[in-house]
Protein backbone atom coordinates (compact mmCIF):
# COMPACT_ATOMS: atom_id res chain seq x y z
CA UNK A 1 0.00 0.00 0.00
CA UNK A 2 1.49 3.22 -0.86
CA UNK A 3 1.38 6.30 1.32
CA UNK A 4 1.55 9.41 -0.46
CA UNK A 5 -0.81 12.08 1.65
CA UNK A 6 0.78 13.86 4.54
CA UNK A 7 -2.86 13.26 6.41
CA UNK A 8 -3.57 15.57 9.18
CA UNK A 9 -1.60 15.58 11.70
CA UNK A 10 -0.36 11.93 10.75
CA UNK A 11 2.56 12.96 8.64
CA UNK A 12 5.99 11.58 9.28
CA UNK A 13 4.22 9.64 11.19
CA UNK A 14 4.63 5.32 10.89
CA UNK A 15 1.08 4.94 12.15
CA UNK A 16 0.27 6.78 8.58
CA UNK A 17 0.59 3.41 6.78
CA UNK A 18 -1.80 1.86 9.07
CA UNK A 19 -4.18 4.17 8.57
CA UNK A 20 -4.30 3.93 5.35
CA UNK A 21 -6.97 1.22 4.92
CA UNK A 22 -8.54 1.58 1.31
CA UNK A 23 -11.23 3.96 2.29
CA UNK A 24 -8.84 6.03 3.54
CA UNK A 25 -6.05 6.04 0.78
CA UNK A 26 -5.41 8.46 -1.27
CA UNK A 27 -3.87 8.13 -4.21
CA UNK A 28 -4.68 4.51 -5.00
CA UNK A 29 -7.58 5.10 -7.13
CA UNK A 30 -9.18 1.81 -7.08
CA UNK A 31 -9.18 2.48 -3.31
CA UNK A 32 -11.92 5.28 -3.79
CA UNK A 33 -14.65 3.49 -6.40
CA UNK A 34 -17.12 5.86 -7.34
CA UNK A 35 -19.42 3.65 -6.10
CA UNK A 36 -18.53 5.55 -2.31
CA UNK A 37 -20.70 8.49 -3.46
CA UNK A 38 -23.80 6.20 -4.18
CA UNK A 39 -23.36 3.60 -1.11
CA UNK A 40 -25.05 4.67 1.97
CA UNK A 41 -22.47 4.15 5.04
CA UNK A 42 -22.76 0.62 6.66
CA UNK A 43 -24.54 0.53 9.95
CA UNK A 44 -21.84 -1.46 12.45
CA UNK A 45 -21.85 -2.75 15.98
CA UNK A 46 -18.18 -1.54 15.74
CA UNK A 47 -18.53 1.95 14.66
CA UNK A 48 -17.67 3.28 18.17
CA UNK A 49 -14.17 1.91 17.44
CA UNK A 50 -13.59 2.81 14.07
CA UNK A 51 -10.92 5.70 12.75
CA UNK A 52 -12.42 9.09 14.07
CA UNK A 53 -11.67 12.14 12.28
CA UNK A 54 -13.81 14.87 13.77
CA UNK A 55 -15.71 15.53 16.96
CA UNK A 56 -18.23 18.47 17.51
CA UNK A 57 -21.05 19.64 19.88
CA UNK A 58 -24.22 21.02 18.38
CA UNK A 59 -26.33 21.76 21.45
CA UNK A 60 -26.16 19.06 24.39
CA UNK A 61 -25.28 16.68 21.32
CA UNK A 62 -22.07 15.63 20.29
CA UNK A 63 -21.30 14.45 16.62
CA UNK A 64 -18.28 12.02 15.48
CA UNK A 65 -17.49 11.15 12.16
CA UNK A 66 -14.69 9.05 10.38
CA UNK A 67 -13.82 6.32 8.29
CA UNK A 68 -15.87 4.75 5.77
CA UNK A 69 -18.85 7.10 6.16
CA UNK A 70 -19.43 6.76 9.67
CA UNK A 71 -21.02 9.53 11.94
CA UNK A 72 -21.97 9.25 15.75
CA UNK A 73 -24.09 10.98 17.91
CA UNK A 74 -23.98 10.66 21.83
CA UNK A 75 -26.90 12.82 24.03
CA UNK A 76 -25.36 11.73 27.08
CA UNK A 77 -21.50 13.87 27.10
CA UNK A 78 -20.12 10.63 25.44
CA UNK A 79 -21.26 7.59 27.49
CA UNK A 80 -22.77 5.96 24.62
CA UNK A 81 -23.24 6.50 20.64
CA UNK A 82 -25.51 5.99 18.10
CA UNK A 83 -24.52 5.46 14.64
CA UNK A 84 -26.22 7.55 11.96
CA UNK A 85 -26.30 6.33 8.11
CA UNK A 86 -25.05 8.26 6.06
CA UNK A 87 -25.88 8.70 2.15
CA UNK A 88 -22.05 7.81 1.33
CA UNK A 89 -19.37 5.60 2.15
CA UNK A 90 -16.29 7.85 1.88
CA UNK A 91 -14.25 8.51 4.99
CA UNK A 92 -15.71 11.63 6.54
CA UNK A 93 -13.22 14.46 7.89
CA UNK A 94 -13.81 17.19 9.46
CA UNK A 95 -17.19 18.69 11.01
CA UNK A 96 -18.74 22.06 11.92
CA UNK A 97 -22.01 22.92 13.27
CA UNK A 98 -22.90 27.20 13.53
CA UNK A 99 -26.40 26.46 15.38
CA UNK A 100 -28.30 24.25 17.54
CA UNK A 101 -29.73 22.39 14.00
CA UNK A 102 -27.17 23.37 11.28
CA UNK A 103 -24.11 21.71 10.13
CA UNK A 104 -21.86 20.47 7.73
CA UNK A 105 -19.51 17.35 6.65
CA UNK A 106 -16.53 17.03 4.83
CA UNK A 107 -14.89 13.97 3.57
CA UNK A 108 -12.62 12.23 0.94
CA UNK A 109 -14.04 12.07 -2.56
CA UNK A 110 -14.83 16.14 -2.23
CA UNK A 111 -17.51 15.68 -0.24
CA UNK A 112 -19.90 17.99 1.55
CA UNK A 113 -22.91 17.36 3.63
CA UNK A 114 -25.16 19.05 5.54
CA UNK A 115 -27.85 18.59 7.96
CA UNK A 116 -30.47 20.65 9.21
CA UNK A 117 -31.93 18.74 12.40
CA UNK A 118 -29.25 18.39 14.39
CA UNK A 119 -27.04 15.65 12.79
CA UNK A 120 -29.93 13.22 12.81
CA UNK A 121 -29.81 13.59 8.56
CA UNK A 122 -27.71 14.72 5.78
CA UNK A 123 -27.79 15.53 2.24
CA UNK A 124 -24.78 15.38 -0.53
CA UNK A 125 -24.55 19.32 -1.50
CA UNK A 126 -21.26 18.31 -3.10
CA UNK A 127 -18.56 16.17 -4.30
CA UNK A 128 -15.47 15.64 -6.26
CA UNK A 129 -17.04 15.32 -9.43
CA UNK A 130 -18.29 18.82 -8.97
CA UNK A 131 -15.65 20.62 -7.42
CA UNK A 132 -13.74 19.59 -10.41
CA UNK A 133 -16.36 20.73 -12.39
CA UNK A 134 -16.59 23.75 -10.68
CA UNK A 135 -12.65 24.38 -11.00
CA UNK A 136 -12.70 23.61 -14.63
CA UNK A 137 -15.18 26.68 -15.55
CA UNK A 138 -13.62 29.39 -13.62
CA UNK A 139 -9.95 28.17 -14.94
CA UNK A 140 -11.89 28.63 -18.06
CA UNK A 141 -13.33 32.04 -18.07
CA UNK A 142 -9.77 32.85 -16.16
CA UNK A 143 -7.70 32.17 -19.80
CA UNK A 144 -10.22 34.08 -21.83
CA UNK A 145 -10.30 37.17 -19.61
CA UNK A 146 -6.17 37.09 -19.07
CA UNK A 147 -4.59 34.42 -21.29
CA UNK A 148 -1.34 34.96 -19.06
CA UNK A 149 0.54 32.12 -18.53
CA UNK A 150 -0.31 31.88 -15.21
CA UNK A 151 -4.40 31.83 -16.27
CA UNK A 152 -2.88 28.84 -18.63
CA UNK A 153 -1.23 26.25 -16.02
CA UNK A 154 -4.28 26.64 -14.12
CA UNK A 155 -6.29 25.28 -16.82
CA UNK A 156 -3.87 22.31 -17.14
CA UNK A 157 -4.22 21.93 -13.49
CA UNK A 158 -8.06 21.84 -13.24
CA UNK A 159 -8.43 19.33 -16.55
CA UNK A 160 -5.86 17.17 -14.56
CA UNK A 161 -8.63 17.59 -11.81
CA UNK A 162 -11.63 16.84 -13.90
CA UNK A 163 -9.62 13.59 -15.45
CA UNK A 164 -8.63 12.36 -11.83
CA UNK A 165 -12.25 12.28 -10.73
CA UNK A 166 -13.66 12.49 -7.04
CA UNK A 167 -10.47 11.15 -5.66
CA UNK A 168 -9.23 14.44 -3.55
CA UNK A 169 -10.60 15.15 0.42
CA UNK A 170 -11.63 18.03 1.71
CA UNK A 171 -9.95 18.49 5.03
CA UNK A 172 -11.51 21.38 6.96
CA UNK A 173 -14.03 23.38 6.77
CA UNK A 174 -15.27 27.27 8.39
CA UNK A 175 -18.51 28.37 8.20
CA UNK A 176 -19.41 32.03 9.76
CA UNK A 177 -23.05 31.52 9.97
CA UNK A 178 -25.54 29.47 7.97
CA UNK A 179 -25.27 30.53 4.88
CA UNK A 180 -21.27 31.14 4.44
CA UNK A 181 -18.81 28.64 4.77
CA UNK A 182 -15.28 27.09 2.90
CA UNK A 183 -14.09 24.08 2.29
CA UNK A 184 -10.26 22.83 2.00
CA UNK A 185 -8.25 19.90 1.24
CA UNK A 186 -5.70 18.53 -0.66
CA UNK A 187 -3.86 19.70 -3.72
CA UNK A 188 -5.26 23.34 -2.99
CA UNK A 189 -8.83 21.95 -3.29
CA UNK A 190 -10.79 25.55 -2.13
CA UNK A 191 -14.13 26.24 -2.77
CA UNK A 192 -17.04 28.75 -0.56
CA UNK A 193 -20.84 28.98 -0.51
CA UNK A 194 -22.62 32.02 0.71
CA UNK A 195 -26.19 30.10 0.29
CA UNK A 196 -26.10 27.26 3.10
CA UNK A 197 -24.02 25.40 0.32
CA UNK A 198 -27.32 25.44 -2.26
CA UNK A 199 -24.36 26.45 -4.65
CA UNK A 200 -20.37 26.74 -4.40
CA UNK A 201 -17.58 28.61 -6.13
CA UNK A 202 -14.22 27.65 -6.59
CA UNK A 203 -11.66 29.78 -4.87
CA UNK A 204 -8.34 28.42 -6.15
CA UNK A 205 -7.69 31.13 -8.52
CA UNK A 206 -7.73 33.56 -5.58
CA UNK A 207 -5.21 31.32 -2.58
CA UNK A 208 -1.55 31.95 -4.12
CA UNK A 209 -0.52 28.25 -3.98
CA UNK A 210 0.80 27.51 -7.09
CA UNK A 211 2.39 24.10 -5.91
CA UNK A 212 -1.07 22.65 -4.86
CA UNK A 213 -0.30 22.09 -1.35
CA UNK A 214 -2.74 20.21 1.04
CA UNK A 215 -4.97 22.77 2.57
CA UNK A 216 -5.16 21.51 6.56
CA UNK A 217 -6.66 24.48 8.82
CA UNK A 218 -9.19 26.91 8.41
CA UNK A 219 -9.75 29.88 11.27
CA UNK A 220 -11.60 33.15 11.66
CA UNK A 221 -11.87 35.99 13.21
CA UNK A 222 -13.92 38.68 12.12
CA UNK A 223 -13.62 39.28 8.48
CA UNK A 224 -10.16 37.70 8.76
CA UNK A 225 -9.56 33.99 7.66
CA UNK A 226 -6.53 31.74 7.68
CA UNK A 227 -5.62 29.01 6.41
CA UNK A 228 -2.64 26.57 7.19
CA UNK A 229 -1.33 23.65 5.28
CA UNK A 230 1.76 22.21 3.92
CA UNK A 231 5.24 23.15 3.81
CA UNK A 232 4.97 25.84 6.19
CA UNK A 233 2.09 27.69 3.91
CA UNK A 234 0.31 30.00 5.77
CA UNK A 235 -2.20 32.32 3.69
CA UNK A 236 -4.53 35.43 5.11
CA UNK A 237 -7.41 36.94 4.33
CA UNK A 238 -9.21 40.25 5.24
CA UNK A 239 -12.29 40.12 3.18
CA UNK A 240 -13.84 36.63 4.80
CA UNK A 241 -12.11 34.72 2.32
CA UNK A 242 -12.92 36.33 -1.13
CA UNK A 243 -8.89 36.93 -1.73
CA UNK A 244 -6.04 35.72 -0.15
CA UNK A 245 -2.59 36.66 0.91
CA UNK A 246 0.89 34.65 1.94
CA UNK A 247 2.00 35.02 4.83
CA UNK A 248 6.06 34.87 6.16
CA UNK A 249 5.91 31.44 7.76
CA UNK A 250 8.27 31.19 11.10
CA UNK A 251 8.29 27.20 10.28
CA UNK A 252 8.94 25.31 7.02
CA UNK A 253 7.36 22.32 8.40
CA UNK A 254 3.40 21.20 7.60
CA UNK A 255 0.69 22.98 10.00
CA UNK A 256 -1.97 21.08 11.03
CA UNK A 257 -4.27 23.49 12.82
CA UNK A 258 -5.37 27.06 13.81
CA UNK A 259 -7.06 28.69 16.38
CA UNK A 260 -7.83 32.14 17.37
CA UNK A 261 -7.42 34.04 20.88
CA UNK A 262 -10.38 36.05 22.37
CA UNK A 263 -7.86 38.69 22.18
CA UNK A 264 -7.29 38.46 18.18
CA UNK A 265 -4.24 36.60 18.55
CA UNK A 266 -3.08 33.73 16.16
CA UNK A 267 -2.34 30.25 16.82
CA UNK A 268 -0.66 27.91 14.37
CA UNK A 269 0.64 24.26 15.46
CA UNK A 270 1.86 21.31 13.19
CA UNK A 271 4.92 19.06 12.58
CA UNK A 272 7.06 18.02 16.05
CA UNK A 273 4.51 19.59 18.29
CA UNK A 274 5.95 23.02 16.80
CA UNK A 275 3.41 26.15 17.90
CA UNK A 276 3.41 29.93 17.05
CA UNK A 277 1.04 32.74 18.05
CA UNK A 278 0.75 36.40 16.12
CA UNK A 279 -0.51 39.19 17.93
CA UNK A 280 -0.30 41.60 14.85
CA UNK A 281 -2.25 39.27 12.00
CA UNK A 282 0.77 37.71 10.97
CA UNK A 283 3.07 40.58 10.84
CA UNK A 284 5.25 38.26 12.85
CA UNK A 285 5.79 35.57 15.00
CA UNK A 286 6.89 34.40 18.49
CA UNK A 287 7.21 30.73 19.21
CA UNK A 288 5.35 28.96 22.31
CA UNK A 289 7.28 26.36 24.65
CA UNK A 290 6.00 23.30 24.17
CA UNK A 291 7.22 20.34 26.19
CA UNK A 292 6.29 17.80 24.31
CA UNK A 293 7.91 17.53 20.69
CA UNK A 294 4.73 15.38 19.08
CA UNK A 295 3.05 16.94 15.97
CA UNK A 296 -0.20 17.97 17.33
CA UNK A 297 -4.02 17.89 16.33
CA UNK A 298 -6.82 20.04 16.28
CA UNK A 299 -7.17 23.14 19.12
CA UNK A 300 -10.15 23.37 21.10
CA UNK A 301 -10.76 26.95 22.26
CA UNK A 302 -12.13 26.54 26.07
CA UNK A 303 -11.79 29.95 27.68
CA UNK A 304 -8.99 31.81 28.42
CA UNK A 305 -6.98 28.82 26.93
CA UNK A 306 -6.32 26.65 23.81
CA UNK A 307 -6.11 22.73 24.43
CA UNK A 308 -4.44 20.67 21.75
CA UNK A 309 -4.50 17.30 21.48
CA UNK A 310 -1.32 14.96 19.83
CA UNK A 311 0.11 12.10 18.04
CA UNK A 312 0.94 10.31 20.74
CA UNK A 313 -2.64 10.55 22.14
CA UNK A 314 -2.14 13.39 25.18
CA UNK A 315 -3.23 16.73 25.47
CA UNK A 316 -1.93 20.02 25.99
CA UNK A 317 -3.53 23.03 27.53
CA UNK A 318 -1.37 26.82 26.66
CA UNK A 319 -2.77 30.23 28.48
CA UNK A 320 -3.85 33.00 26.16
CA UNK A 321 -1.14 34.97 28.23
CA UNK A 322 1.46 32.16 28.95
CA UNK A 323 4.56 31.55 26.06
CA UNK A 324 4.61 27.58 27.99
CA UNK A 325 2.11 24.95 27.23
CA UNK A 326 1.43 22.36 29.96
CA UNK A 327 0.81 18.60 29.34
CA UNK A 328 -2.59 17.57 30.75
CA UNK A 329 -3.62 13.64 29.92
CA UNK A 330 -0.58 11.60 28.61
CA UNK A 331 -1.91 7.89 28.06
CA UNK A 332 -0.12 5.62 26.05
CA UNK A 333 -2.81 4.88 23.04
CA UNK A 334 -3.54 5.55 20.11
CA UNK A 335 -3.41 9.21 18.72
CA UNK A 336 -5.84 11.14 19.46
CA UNK A 337 -6.89 13.92 15.98
CA UNK A 338 -9.73 16.08 17.61
CA UNK A 339 -11.29 16.75 20.75
CA UNK A 340 -15.03 18.74 21.98
CA UNK A 341 -16.12 20.37 25.21
CA UNK A 342 -18.92 18.16 26.23
CA UNK A 343 -22.15 19.86 27.35
CA UNK A 344 -21.04 18.36 31.17
CA UNK A 345 -17.90 19.90 30.80
CA UNK A 346 -16.07 16.78 30.29
CA UNK A 347 -13.62 16.45 27.22
CA UNK A 348 -14.33 13.77 24.57
CA UNK A 349 -11.58 12.91 22.13
CA UNK A 350 -11.74 11.26 18.32
CA UNK A 351 -8.97 8.90 16.63
CA UNK A 352 -7.31 6.20 16.32
CA UNK A 353 -9.25 4.03 18.69
CA UNK A 354 -12.76 5.55 18.34
CA UNK A 355 -14.02 8.12 21.06
CA UNK A 356 -12.91 8.62 24.80
CA UNK A 357 -13.89 10.89 27.42
CA UNK A 358 -11.40 12.85 29.84
CA UNK A 359 -11.85 15.36 32.57
CA UNK A 360 -8.62 17.22 33.40
CA UNK A 361 -8.21 20.17 36.65
CA UNK A 362 -9.38 23.16 35.63
CA UNK A 363 -9.85 22.99 31.71
CA UNK A 364 -13.58 22.12 30.31
CA UNK A 365 -15.05 21.76 33.90
CA UNK A 366 -17.76 22.98 36.17
CA UNK A 367 -16.61 24.25 39.41
CA UNK A 368 -18.35 21.75 41.12
CA UNK A 369 -16.30 19.09 38.51
CA UNK A 370 -13.26 20.64 39.14
CA UNK A 371 -11.19 18.71 41.35
CA UNK A 372 -11.97 15.62 39.29
CA UNK A 373 -9.23 14.48 36.63
CA UNK A 374 -9.36 11.00 36.18
CA UNK A 375 -9.39 9.69 32.53
CA UNK A 376 -12.43 7.52 32.63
Amino acid sequence: MVCCLNYKNLLASGLLCALLTPALTLNVRAAEQPDVLAQPSVITRQATHAVLLGVTRVGQRLVAVGERGVLLLSDDNGVSWRQVQMPVSTTLTAVQFVDDRNGWVVGHSGVVLHSADAGQSWQLQLDGVRAAGLEWAEAQKAVETTASDDAQQRLIAAKRMVDDGADKPFLALNFSDAEHGMVVGAYGLAMRTEDGGKSWQSLMGHIPNAQGLHLYALARSGETVYIAGEQGLLLRSQDSGKHFEPLASPYDGSYFSLAVQSDGALLVGGLRGNIFRSRDQGATFEALVNPVPVSLGSALRIGQQTLWVNQAGGLLSGADDSPLLQPQVTPEGPPLIDVVNAPDGSLVGAGFAGVLRMSMPGVGLSPSQSAQAALE
